[in-house]
């Protein structure tokens, strides 16, 4: 049985290993591990420069843009919080030049976290650039390396109830969240109101989620993504 290809955007930071100190490409493996476990074969995707990204999502079947940093103000009109910080724009280039032409191919998305956050820029949406000040409470993101534990209403009948179900709690690191997001509709919503997933009802398969999904043992998500990608 042919496995779907499953492209992942990547971070290009400073890296320790072994005897070397220097800028590398890197992922969480637990991105590559629930491609594998849904059934598809994931490929790490550098940023690059984006006229390439066409050569790149011509050869994948499916996509997932995965966590990050925040992304810059100015892709989508806005000043600068004094909580953002840390954007990169060779990945913000390159991961909205994926979605150009992920949507030329009618390719299959998942954007995760940072991943839903590019999804709405892209589409000309906006941002709330740090979720404290909307909610009055850090549990979205509580700092350091810890997940914060959210309960999240999803919208029966859409794609992403079908993968996860109504209702159910998830892992989320985020302190930004999507404010507008044309051409998508809303699917799921924590407790506070914060926008939680979207997806585009014209297409088989573009889910956004800012939970982390790579990081629970139920791989339902990656498993509508590899159905559509083999679809």
């Amino acid at each position: 049985m042919t496995r779907p290809v499953i492209g992942l955007s990547s971070y290009r930071e400073p890296a320790r290993w072994g005897v070397w100190d220097e800028s590398a490409d890197l992922l969480p493996s637990t991105y590559a591990g629930a491609v594998a476990a849904a059934g598809g074969v994931a490929v790490i995707l550098p940023p690059g420069h984006p006229e390439n990204a066409d050569a790149a999502v011509g050869r994948l079947d499916g996509l997932v843009l995965a966590g990050g940093a925040d992304v810059d103000p100015r892709r989508y009109g806005a000043q600068v919080h004094e909580r953002t910080a840390g954007w990169r724009v060779d990945r913000d280039q390159w991961e909205l030049a994926l979605l150009d032409a992920a949507d030329a191919h009618d390719l299959p998305v998942l954007g995760i976290c940072r991943g839903m956050q590019v999804m709405a820029v892209h589409a000309g949406g906006t941002l709330h650039q740090h979720v404290p000040d909307l909610v009055g409470h850090e549990e979205h993101s509580p700092g350091g390396a810890q997940f914060g534990d959210v309960s999240v209403d999803v919208v029966p009948g859409t794609r992403l109830a079908a993968a996860v179900g109504d209702k159910g709690e998830v892992r989320c690191h985020h302190h930004q969240s999507v404010a507008t997001h044309p051409g998508f509709q809303a699917a799921a919503h924590s407790a506070d109101g914060v926008l939680e997933g979207m997806e585009r009802p014209d297409r088989p398969f573009w889910v956004g989620v800012q939970w982390h999904p790579e990081t629970l043992e139920d791989v339902g998500l990656f498993r509508s993504l590899i159905a559509a990608a083999g679809g």
